[in-house]
């Protein structure tokens, strides 16, 4: 809904973002003016009852954020994220949105100023955020809008929701100014392994932070298969791991390679590689249909979901003295498209075999082992799935790059056969 712009009276409510200024500007010299009146305004009180009782805080930015949304809905639920996020990481957000790329160059923007009251007897604190929409030259040349508005001196964030064209001129010119990338590889159309190998590359290019929300996501998963290794009895079967087995969702029921997106399920691998300091032998390709659809038959038996036609991918890791298979396979469920359905780890030493299976629901991860065929640990987790707020908010505060996603994507990226997807 639109709002009268300019200086906007509103009674605040503790901790919820609050509208507090609105302005249309139509190029990067307006928006600038508009954002030094927002500051200079003389009169940025609160009225209640007729009597001011507050004076607005000063900008408290500790942060640049540049959303790169390509279409309305995703820029829309992008701001919303972010207005969530002002109490307690109030940025300077630029959300950038490009139409009719082939038309004449135009900027259409809105500046507004959102604030939050941390509590009845605190003053608000406030951050801008600027929507911008653009076309033609403007909408090629991203860095050109981004960078004159960011607030130098502080850390630049680039989210880029979508499919970010990774080796184009417009997307390397943004993050050569960027301190940290945020993406959700999930959402990649395809298989999503080319982009991966793409950004991986990019990370060890550049001096960037990759923060991926598929890989975030997962660290329920990550402490679970953790966790039973800190037993003392299970923990020397940890460098003995003969095989990993990933159950994926898949919608296509021929389970064909590129009809699901694999970002998810080739990052367990990568995080149990990069971990246990293995090696690609053999990189990702396609099973045989009798092997892996066996192995599907079994594993999901009584588990209510229905294994695909499809065959699936493995690929071979090393330890230096022994090989770890890996399987990746399809199997046909009403959960959305590459979500991680079970991830199952085989481990033999001196004779003894160990066998672990870990899934996962809405709010819990369940952990079961068997020593010898004889089942010896059943487990639950309690762990909540976390939203996009909670999700950038963790990639915000990581501030540098983080070792476990480094080692997670670089071993991920070294499954991918050098032409991207596995065919």
């Amino acid at each position: 809904m639109d709002v009268p712009f300019g200086f906007v009276p509103f009674v605040p409510m503790p901790s919820e973002p609050t509208l507090r200024w609105a302005a249309r500007a139509h190029s990067i010299a307006e928006i600038e003016s508009e954002l030094s009146r927002i500051w200079a305004a003389q009169d940025l009180t609160v009225h209640i009852d007729g009597e001011i009782s507050r004076h607005i805080a000063a900008r408290t930015n500790v942060m640049n954020l540049i959303v790169v949304a390509r279409r309305p809905e995703l820029a829309e639920r992008c701001a919303a994220t972010v207005q969530a996020l002002t109490g307690r990481h109030p940025s300077r957000t630029i959300v950038i949105q490009s139409a009719d790329p082939d038309g004449p160059s135009w900027l259409d923007a809105r500046i507004e100023a959102h604030c939050v009251m941390p509590r009845p007897d605190a003053p608000e604190t406030c951050a801008e955020t600027i929507n911008v929409t653009c076309g033609g030259e403007s909408g090629r040349h991203l860095a050109a809008i981004a960078t004159p508005l960011i607030i130098h001196d502080l850390p630049v964030t680039v989210w880029w929701p979508g499919e970010p064209p990774l080796t184009s001129p417009a997307a390397r010119e943004l993050l050569a100014g960027a301190d940290r990338f945020v993406v959700d590889g999930s959402t990649w159309s395809g298989d999503g392994l080319a982009r991966l190998r793409e950004m991986a590359m990019l990370q060890e290019t550049s001096r960037l932070a990759v923060s991926d929300f598929a890989l975030v996501r997962q660290s329920r998963w990550r402490e679970a298969i953790a966790s039973i290794f800190d037993d003392p009895e299970f923990l020397p079967y940890l460098r003995s791991l003969r095989r990993i087995a990933i159950t994926y969702a898949t919608h296509d029921e021929t389970g064909a390679p590129g009809s699901t997106n694999l970002v998810k399920p080739i990052y367990h691998v990568g995080w149990l590689a990069s971990r246990l300091g293995l090696h690609v032998v053999r990189p990702l390709s396609v099973a045989g249909a009798g092997r892996v659809g066996a192995a599907a038959a079994r594993s999901t038996r009584g588990s209510g979901t229905k294994p695909t036609m499809g065959r699936g991918l493995v690929a071979t890791l090393s330890d230096g003295r022994g090989e770890v298979a890996v399987v990746a396979r399809p199997v046909m469920s009403a959960m959305p498209p590459g979500t991680t359905l079970r991830v199952e780890l085989l481990a033999e030493r001196r004779g003894s075999e160990l066998r672990a299976d870990v899934t996962a629901e809405a709010e819990t991860v369940h952990v079961r082992v068997w020593q010898d065929g004889v089942e010896a640990l059943d487990r639950h987790f309690r762990a909540p799935r976390r939203t996009d707020a909670d999700l950038l908010t963790e990639a915000i505060e990581t501030g540098r790059r983080d070792p476990v996603a480094v080692g997670a994507l670089r071993s991920a990226a070294a499954l991918i056969a050098p032409e991207g997807a596995a065919a």
